[in-house]
């Protein structure tokens, strides 16, 4: 077990009541880690360190920004070994899927380190005579990020990196399911030697979450909210926002639909398929989740399909290489369990796997989905993916649009100018031609539509989220007044 501290001001603190709560981990319930259940006063005392810090952070040059986010990047790369075992204890993933997570992760740091003297504005012309108008961006203040447990140490940096290289104050509020993996990249970023107060982290019981949230929000220093999570919590998150009129960045829920075209190279889209569903036992928000196929070549491609799926080792990360560990939960269990009775019992076949009667769930795929079954429209998060058979493009373009979510999407076919059109016609912030659903980098403009929210975290596009853009005038020469 782990114990760890918030950190507030540069120090390391627990919880004013000294309120703790635990985090199990998901396949034998041992007690992974104890952290700080802090109340509203503690979370407030986050922000009011990040409100001081703010004047003297954004006013530090764009060299030295640079470099202690590279001099983090490093940091966190050196804790590789013990990422992997914190995400093992907590989450129960994979040693594939938290070196990923390391990995991108520092290069999210260092491409906000680039951007540090990206932050650029413009010369407008003006119709007033000598008048020299600017649109100027600056640091916007202080940002709360509130990150997930799924991608933990990508989706907690994305919160963070951006909007400090941006000249930004961040509190950071950890998941409740991983606080200690959560706690690893805020103690990378002190070992960097970030000032006291730029970086803040405050861990709560699951229970404390909603006040805690709600009296951050309606913090007045508070000027961004970036959240990752739930499409449900997101529409909790965006009320709270527009009630005080802030600023938010919402990556939410997917149901990222692969799309097969007749022409497909079917082991290269096998390949993604099996990549794309399975990665992080399909708990990711990009994951594949439908996987429409022509009819003309289905057939082939659920066979080559299965026959990879079954192969892919399912156990205990902590005993040892896996591509398949645990699942978060016994809800995920209990959930995908539902939604493979509700898919056989509506004329769905089972290509390969079942259902599980603990976290550790094997891939399973389910056949001749149609749209009457849940799994057609649930996301499931978890390693059980429906199969669609369409006739034709049209087809296949509405089974991937019939759905409230709109993140990630996929198209393969040899036909580059066909698979073109059709990706265009898909109602998603991000769509791959030939390649997985699940792909993140950390210079790319990353979002979505619909029910999977709004705003982008990455590269330019993440500095126009995270820095106010202003209207500066210069007047040069003697202005005419008509009065």
């Amino acid at each position: 077990m782990k114990t760890i501290a918030m950190l507030i001001n540069g120090e390391a603190v627990q919880a004013a009541s000294g309120a703790t709560f635990e985090r199990r981990n998901p396949l034998d319930g041992e007690v992974a880690t104890r952290a700080p259940a802090a109340s509203v006063a503690d979370a407030i005392a986050a922000v009011d360190a990040a409100a001081s810090a703010f004047p003297a952070w954004s006013a530090t040059g764009p060299g030295e920004r640079r470099s202690l986010l590279m001099r983090a990047a490093q940091v966190l790369e050196d804790k590789h070994a013990t990422f992997v075992s914190a995400m093992a204890a907590e989450t129960g993933a994979s040693a594939i899927w938290a070196g990923f997570n390391v990995h991108l992760a520092a290069s999210g740091l260092m491409e906000a380190a680039a951007l540090t003297t990206q932050i650029a504005g413009e010369v407008i012309p003006s119709d007033v005579p000598g008048s020299l108008a600017m649109g100027i961006r600056q640091p916007a203040g202080v940002v709360l990020g509130i990150a997930p447990w799924n991608a933990p140490v990508i989706l907690a940096v994305r919160a963070i990196a951006l909007p400090l290289a941006c000249g930004n104050t961040v509190v950071l509020k950890g998941s409740e399911i991983c606080p200690a993996t959560h706690g690893l990249i805020i103690d990378a970023l002190q070992e960097a030697g970030l000032p006291p107060g730029v970086v803040n982290f405050v861990t709560n019981a699951p229970a404390d979450a909603g006040p805690i949230v709600e009296a951050m929000i309606a913090h007045p220093k508070v000027r961004r909210v970036n959240f990752t999570g739930s499409t449900r919590v997101g529409k909790v998150i965006a009320a709270s926002c527009a009630k005080y009129l802030k600023p938010a960045v919402l990556e939410l829920g997917g149901k990222a639909p692969l799309l097969v075209l007749d022409d497909a190279d079917l082991d290269a889209a096998v390949d993604a398929a099996v990549f794309g569903a399975f990665a992080n036992s399909g708990q990711i928000c990009m994951s594949t989740e439908r996987i429409v196929v022509d009819r003309k070549v289905a057939d082939a491609f659920v066979t080559r399909f299965a026959a990879r799926a079954v192969e892919l080792p399912l156990g205990d990360p902590r005993n040892g290489p896996v591509v398949l560990g645990s699942v978060v939960d016994m809800s995920t269990v209990a959930r995908c369990n539902a939604l493979i009775d509700d898919a056989l019992a509506k004329g769905a076949t089972l290509a390969c796997g079942g259902k599980a009667d603990s976290t550790l769930m094997p891939a399973t795929l389910l056949d001749n989905v149609s749209a009457d079954m849940r799994i057609y429209h649930d996301e499931s998060f978890g390693p059980v993916k429906g199969i669609v058979r369409v006739d034709g493009d049209e087809e296949a373009i509405a089974c991937a649009n019939d759905n409230e979510f709109g993140l990630s999407s996929a198209v393969f076919s040899r036909d580059i100018a066909r698979a073109m059109n059709v990706a265009r016609r898909i109602e998603s912030g991000i769509c791959h031609i030939n390649g997985p659903t699940v792909h993140d980098e950390a210079q790319m403009p990353f979002g979505g539509v619909k029910g999977s929210g709004f705003g982008h975290f990455g590269g330019r596009a993440g500095i126009a989220e995270f820095t106010d853009l202003r209207w500066i005038t210069v007047q040069t020469t003697p202005r005419h007044y008509p009065f």
